[in-house]
């Protein structure tokens, strides 16, 4: 019978172990190296080319470089990690003291040198001997094994058969049978173990794993497209419509199922600070439209943001607020996904502008130049009525600076360096036209192609300049091809970091007519960089096109049987030979059947005499009566 054996389990535990071990540690090195030297400033975007910037790096180091970047999913895997490591060593040291892995070495267990005489091999068993003897060490079995080895070891030193044994098969006792046993810990066979082996049981099967599925599959089942809860999406769909307002989305961003245990005011000062900074920014709200605790809270928070008071924020809420924020892109193209399904143009135009004024911290009354550094009040006064794309386009000579150190200066003209300064072109046409006419039913392309004039040949944009965002955030644009009557064709955020790129948009021509489209051009970070297009597209009446003729040759081809049908027939064709064959053979039978019956007499003289005619004419007639009759003979 079959014993469970403590050593084979020790190996099977090991082996389990090690599988863990080994990309767990890798893992752990891996994020230790980046928080502590392996990552750059910019990998993180932690890059300040203003003195803007400076803030937003220092943050963004402190937030992703140190111990503190570590998640809490780290220092568990660490903790599982080390009691793991831990109980591998535990399992090596038991499996070396076994003495079952290691090779029997008499001179070694003797502590003699290998080859040493017989006079050392005796003193030195006299001395081994008389330290591990069970009687100078009661109650040891590891005294009384070392014991034993001892004299085993001593025995195939002295004995020639047991010498000679250990030298063919480096065992005293001579060559060991295969011994076959179950790889499991002997106390599971324990009877005194066996209510707390089957109430392990019960709780892996029953309540562990059950459980980790469950955890799994009620986390996965909550989440869309780019890791958006479904019931953001819900919540969307629900708030956004034809008709809503840029100043209704920040309640309906801070409606977002991400939020709302966040939100939610735990505390009675909560709610006294909320109402504090309700009131400073009450005129640059619209009138809540839901009165829930989490909308209120997180439409507070984010007007404190467009509003740039976010100092007058308590730590607690700047953390909730750095929290939305670091949200605010995967949610924002959500609305605007919703708004696509919705053909609702205007709508996704204005959650666009409001991804504009998250980005950069101000709100739909504010001056656009106040997205340059050092640029409040008084800068904006002293250049009223000029808009940020008039600003860069001035020269450099006409621009007003007056107040501003030359540090300041310097970060103004800089900024105005990474600012995008764009230019966009359309064509339309069909591909592999001959002509430059489109005709109903055409595969038209609308080709957009934008162009930033404020880059150097070769050179690519980089990262948005937004001090007052406190994440970074890659510069692209969206490209909207709509309709006068505001439902949308197409629509995409375009990334590309080149100079110069294009964007196909394709789609079906219309009837005969001509069609007037918009073509919007829209930053996903700036204000006022917007840009709106015409496009006209005169479709013709595809019956005028010459009629095509189909070349003899594709007409063959068409009428060719396909691979399917062609292995379809050769089956059909075999079964039909069969039964041909078949056919004929009945055929023949008869036709034997018939040749062997017995003529009459008259039958007889018959064809003696055509026999006699034919050879006095020599008729070689080739009539297949005659060979039947013949044959018949």
């Amino acid at each position: 019978m079959l014993q469970y054996d403590n050593t084979a389990w020790n190996f099977f535990a090991l082996a389990w172990i090690s599988l863990y071990l080994l990309p767990s540690w890798y893992s752990i090195a891996r994020r230790l190296y980046k928080a502590t030297i392996g990552t750059k400033d910019a990998d993180i975007g932690a890059v300040a080319r203003t003195s803007d910037e400076k803030k937003k790096a220092a943050l963004l180091k402190k937030n992703a470089k140190g111990i503190k970047t570590l998640t809490r999913g780290f220092w568990i895997n660490l903790g599982i990690t080390v009691v793991f490591t831990l109980l591998f060593v535990y399992l090596s040291t038991s499996i070396q003291s076994g003495g079952e892995v290691n090779s029997f070495d008499p001179f070694t267990i003797l502590d003699v040198p290998t080859g040493s005489d017989l006079k050392s091999i005796k003193k030195a068993y006299k001395k081994m001997s008389l330290k591990w003897h069970p009687d100078k060490n009661p109650n040891n079995p590891a005294a009384e094994a070392k014991f034993m080895m001892v004299a085993k070891a001593y025995e195939a030193l002295t004995d020639p058969i047991a010498k000679e044994n250990f030298e063919k098969y480096g065992n005293p006792d001579g060559k060991q049978s295969l011994e076959v046993s179950i790889g499991l810990p002997s106390w599971l066979l324990d009877s005194d173990n066996r209510n707390l082996v089957l109430m392990a049981y019960l709780i892996i099967m029953v309540g562990v794993i059950p459980f980790c599925v469950w955890k799994y599959y009620s986390n996965s089942s909550k989440y869309g497209e780019k890791d958006v809860m479904y019931d953001t999406y819900a919540w969307y769909h629900h708030s956004l419509d034809d008709a809503t307002l840029i100043k209704s989305l920040p309640e309906t961003f801070a409606g977002s199922a991400e939020f709302r245990e966040r939100n939610m005011p735990k505390e009675a000062s909560e709610k006294g600070q909320i109402q504090t900074i309700l009131n400073k920014a009450k005129s640059s709200m619209q009138k809540p439209k839901y009165n829930h605790p989490i909308l209120i809270k997180g439409n507070v928070l984010m007007h404190a943001h467009l509003l740039r008071q976010t100092d007058e924020l308590s730590e607690s809420f700047q953390e909730d607020l750095q929290f939305m924020l670091s949200k605010a892109n995967a949610l924002i193209d959500a609305m605007i996904a919703v708004c696509q399904h919705q053909e609702a143009l205007k709508t996704a135009l204005n959650c666009i502008q409001f991804g504009q004024f998250v980005t950069q911290a101000c709100w739909n009354k504010d001056s656009t130049l106040m997205q340059l550094p050092h640029f409040g009040q008084t800068q904006i006064s002293k250049n009223k009525n000029i808009t940020l794309k008039e600003f860069l386009e001035k020269d450099v000579k006409d621009i007003k600076l007056d107040g501003l150190t030359d540090e300041q200066k310097k970060d103004v003209l800089k900024c105005r360096d990474i600012i995008p300064r764009i230019s966009v072109a359309t064509k339309i046409f069909v591909d592999d036209d001959e002509d430059d006419k489109v005709y109903e039913g055409d595969l038209c392309t609308v080709q957009v192609k934008l162009t930033r004039e404020n880059l150097a040949k070769g050179e690519t944009a980089g990262l948005v300049h937004a001090p007052h965002f406190p994440f970074p955030k890659q510069e692209a644009w969206w490209i909207i091809l709509g309709t006068k009557e505001g439902k949308i064709i197409d629509i995409k955020k375009v990334a590309k970091p080149e100079k110069e790129f294009t964007h196909d948009i394709k789609f079906l021509a219309p009837r005969q007519g001509t069609y007037n489209f918009d073509l919007h051009v829209l930053s996903n970070a700036y204000i006022g960089l917007d840009r709106q297009l015409p496009v006209e597209l005169t479709t013709l009446d595809a019956s005028v096109l010459p009629e095509y003729k189909v070349h003899p040759d594709d007409a063959e081809l068409d009428d060719e049987p396909t691979l399917f049908e062609e292995m379809l027939n050769a089956h059909n064709v075999e079964e039909d030979s069969d039964s041909d064959d078949d056919e004929d053979s009945d055929e023949d039978g008869e036709k034997d059947e018939q040749g062997i019956k017995e003529l009459s007499a008259a039958e007889r003289k018959k064809m003696e005499m055509q026999k006699k005619r034919q050879a006095v004419a020599g008729d070689d007639s080739d009539d297949d009566s005659s060979v039947e009759e013949v044959y018949a003979d």
